[in-house]
């Protein structure tokens, strides 16, 4: 058997029309899995699908709804990408109960509503893939980004918690966690070029990492080879957590 291939293998990506969701979705694609984007944005979706040959369908999977529709629209899901997109920076004292509830559902119970549904099929089979996209601010937080630390290590938390179960079921829950990673979500909080060349020059690998880096360490940990790693995080990021 060919090292690396997932050809059979049926994927499901979330935020997948861009950055580290749209990255995940091509090197998934380029190991032979048959995948399906799910993301809020039509257009955005559609360009991202046609190269792949993809499945793809509009769902907001912060909300109940929606992830109920993305999984309605990849049946069978072998591996799950959960890749939500982060809340929105404040400072800790300012962040509103309408932030937490926002934050809550959007990162936190995305994931594990979305784990939910496609695990018991996974247990059925006896294989499966469950790895979410967190953030380098679960072991350091961010001043900035409370919402985001409290949120992304509550997913870590509970993926380990699931692995505990469901390891003998053939099943792997890990986390990846990346650095600070050129996509839009980084240009957007550091806007002035020379606070961000600042910011590149204190990573040890003294640059930011690309989304194609991340997605390899995603789709390493979907593949047969990696099925003795579970209830990890595995962090993307340049050397910064060192």
């Amino acid at each position: 058997m060919a090292l690396f291939r997932l050809d059979g293998k049926r994927a499901l990506v979330t935020g997948g029309s861009k950055g580290i969701g749209l990255a995940a979705a091509q090197a998934l694609h380029e190991l032979g899995a048959q995948v399906t984007l799910a993301a809020r944005g039509e257009e955005a979706l559609r360009a991202a699908a046609e190269p792949l040959g993809a499945r793809w369908v509009v769902a907001d999977v912060g909300t109940e709804a929606g992830v109920q529709a993305a999984l309605a629209a990849a049946p069978e899901v072998d591996i799950l990408v959960s890749n939500a997109g982060g809340p929105p920076p404040t400072r800790p004292s300012a962040v509103t109960e309408a932030a937490w509830t926002q934050g809550f559902e959007t990162t936190f119970l995305s994931t594990a509503r979305l784990a939910a549904g496609v695990l018991p099929g996974m247990r059925e089979r006896r294989w499966g893939r469950i790895i979410a996209v967190t953030s380098l601010t679960v072991g350091r937080p961010a001043l900035n980004l409370p919402v985001s630390n409290a949120m992304r290590a509550a997913v870590t938390n509970h993926l380990k918690t699931l692995a505990l179960e469901v390891a003998e079921d053939g099943v792997t829950c890990n986390t990846v966690a990346p650095g600070y990673t050129a996509t839009e979500r980084l240009q957007a909080l550091h806007r002035d070029p020379a606070e961000a060349a600042a910011l590149a020059a204190r990573i040890p690998a003294r640059r930011f990492g690309e989304a194609g880096e991340v997605a390899a360490a995603v789709a390493f940990l979907a593949t047969h080879e990696a099925g003795y790693i579970t209830g990890q995080e595995l962090l993307v990021d340049g050397g910064w957590g060192i």
